[in-house]
């Protein structure tokens, strides 16, 4: 296995028109948790059309699901890195909202390696993405930390330093959210058929006591707790959210978020408190409007 991180960077971006519909951010949402209560109003914003919102980290799964019909395997080829797909780690994901993403509609993505860092024993491959409308208006830009475990030496730069993003001090808000039995079976639709979170052999097999939530579920269950019960339930005041996944959660757990509050900086921290604070989300921060 090998590294040219030269290669990598200067490789043309790969690039694909996706589109969606209301069912696939109803379904989208459904994966979260949302419409638990189906009497409340707030609720029925994220699971019914009429008047439907779109949680922004509806941009990671934004054509993957049930409108694109059958998925096929999506693998890790991406020119200058050769990797043992055994050794990846979903390590990070960052999420910048430049205009709000309509209920149903279609985007030109364009996906490139934006760097590789060399942590030692690891290395850490920086993957982006960036979606336009048919206009050309930018509506987002994600970016995705692969971690491949001994993939570093081969010279590069570690990259950035990390930095502690909790401040010594009580949180100014906690929120709670629980998540369903059947919640990783249902995110799942969304595009991301791993049977890690479905098959009870397969998880076990892979150290689990059984299927867990995917990462990126966690990811937007915290999103839509904080827009719920931080951004007076409007998501087009997100504006970036970035995290680092520490742990996982098995379905019909519960995730417990910290906010800090620093003017429009938001810093959190997800734990799991039916596992005595297990980690799930560290060096999480959202840049939020007023």
């Amino acid at each position: 296995m090998a590294i040219d991180r030269d290669v990598a960077l200067i490789s043309d971006p790969t690039v694909r028109e996706v589109s969606w519909t209301e069912r696939d951010v109803i379904l989208y949402h459904l994966g979260l948790g949302a419409g638990e209560n189906a009497l409340d109003p707030a609720e029925l914003r994220w699971v019914y059309e009429k008047n439907l919102q779109v949680l922004p980290t509806f941009a990671v799964v934004a054509g993957q699901g049930i409108s694109a019909g059958a998925i096929p395997p999506v693998g890790m080829t991406l020119p200058g890195i050769d990797i043992d797909l055994r050794k990846i780690l979903h390590g990070g994901q960052s999420l910048t909202v430049h205009a709000p993403i309509p209920a149903s509609g279609t985007a030109r993505l364009s996906s490139r390696v934006a760097d590789v860092w060399d942590k030692g024993r690891a290395a850490v491959v920086v993957l982006e993405q960036t979606a336009t409308d048919s206009d050309g208006n930018p509506l987002w830009t994600a970016g995705m930390q692969i971690w491949a475990r001994d993939e570093g030496g081969f010279g590069g730069s570690p990259g950035p330093e990390s930095v502690a993003t909790v401040p010594d001090r009580e949180p100014d808000k906690v929120l709670v959210s629980r998540t369903g039995p059947a919640q990783a079976l249902l995110y799942r639709l969304s595009g991301d058929l791993n049977p890690l979170h479905a098959d009870p052999d397969f998880a076990a097999a892979a150290g689990f006591d059984r299927p867990i939530l995917h990462g990126l579920a966690s990811y937007g269950v915290v999103c839509k707790s904080v827009v719920d019960g931080v951004l007076d339930g409007d998501p087009t005041r997100l504006r970036h959210y970035a995290v680092r996944f520490a742990g996982s959660v098995y379905p019909g757990e519960t995730v417990e978020t910290a906010i800090w509050r620093d003017g429009d900086r938001l810093m959190l921290r997800a734990i799991c408190p039916d596992r005595d604070g297990q980690s799930v989300l560290t060096h999480a921060t959202m840049e939020v409007s007023e």
